[in-house]
């Protein structure tokens, strides 16, 4: 089957499952089936958090995963998919389970020298006081979830250890991060291509669950104001993080600049939101491209890799 005869098959749309994410990927993947539809696909709704799903698979030719957090994004359900010999769109298994996993990311990006802020795993016996005077402020977060859930700031050993009780109910492993003093700038990729920089600019006192997802106080800036030059520096290097986990077709990074003017990156996120709030689509738009081509260039895409 050719990409062009995909319109003739079934395409699933995995959504919903069962992480802190579920409502965030039921909203992306209502964004993904009518933009599908529209381009008259053939598409079949499965959410993981049924029973019967894989039954539901039966039949079809393709997936759309628009599946957020553990379960979906981690590699699990793209190991599933693989065995079940159904092609799917995104990262595959090393490179969505390394994504997802923040410590796992960041030690990597260390080891090569791709610049990254400073952290430290927290445990219930950890030195409190200790990492507050080796790092300063810190946020917290758990090391396999994603759109800011469980994250809070601390710069005491006090706050530190209240929010490592709170990020540690979502899983395994919580991590403190150095805080960078100054602006948030994210870049989608698409293919083997940076798209322009996004600035977030929230009243809130970092870019939370709230912002990104209810708030319409929220400011983005697209394009970012970055110069030329600073535009290319930080898209080559979320273009690095992105590749270095083995990462392909489309993600997310997030980076911060220091004052000093230095890009970090804080994380990548193999399947970004398609919310009415998201910044994949936004920065699409700023390159002339409507939310159903980039769904279609996505689905494009991760078929032409698996064929």
């Amino acid at each position: 089957m050719t990409s062009a005869q995909l319109k003739q098959g079934k395409i699933a749309v995995l959504l919903g499952g069962t992480s802190a994410e579920r409502e965030v990927s039921l909203n992306s993947g209502a964004t993904v089936v009518d933009a599908l539809r529209s381009l008259d696909y053939t598409v079949r709704e499965v959410d993981p958090a049924d029973d019967a799903w894989m039954a539901q698979l039966e039949g079809v030719d393709f997936a759309f995963n628009i599946l957020h957090g553990p379960g979906g994004e981690d590699g699990c359900i793209q190991g599933a998919l693989q065995a079940l010999g159904i092609p799917y769109t995104g990262s595959g298994v090393l490179g969505s389970a390394l994504a997802m996993d923040k410590q796992r990311s960041k030690e990597l990006w260390q080891g090569i020298g791709i610049a990254t802020g400073g952290f430290a795993m927290l445990q219930e016996n950890t030195d409190w006081q200790a990492v507050i005077d080796r790092l300063g402020k810190v946020f917290v977060k758990p090391a396999c979830e994603g759109s800011s859930i469980g994250m809070a700031p601390a710069d005491t050993a006090a706050a530190l250890q209240s929010a490592y009780h709170d990020a540690a109910q979502y899983g395994v492993g919580v991590l403190a991060e150095k805080f960078i003093n100054g602006p948030e700038y994210t870049v989608g990729i698409l293919g083997d291509r940076a798209l322009p920089s996004i600035c977030m600019q929230t009243d809130n006192e970092f870019y939370d669950y709230e912002a990104k997802y209810i708030s319409n106080d929220t400011t983005y800036n697209c394009p970012s104001g970055l110069s030329a030059e600073d535009e290319a520096e930080v898209g080559a290097l979320a273009l690095a993080a992105f590749r270095s986990l083995g990462c392909a077709i489309w993600g997310r990074v997030d980076t911060m600049r220091d004052v000093d003017g230095r890009f970090y990156v804080l994380e990548v996120n193999t399947i970004p939101g398609m919310t009415s709030h998201s910044l994949v689509p936004m920065a699409a738009r700023e390159v002339g491209m409507t939310v159903p081509q980039l769904v279609e260039q996505i689905l494009t895409l991760s078929w032409e890799a698996q064929a």
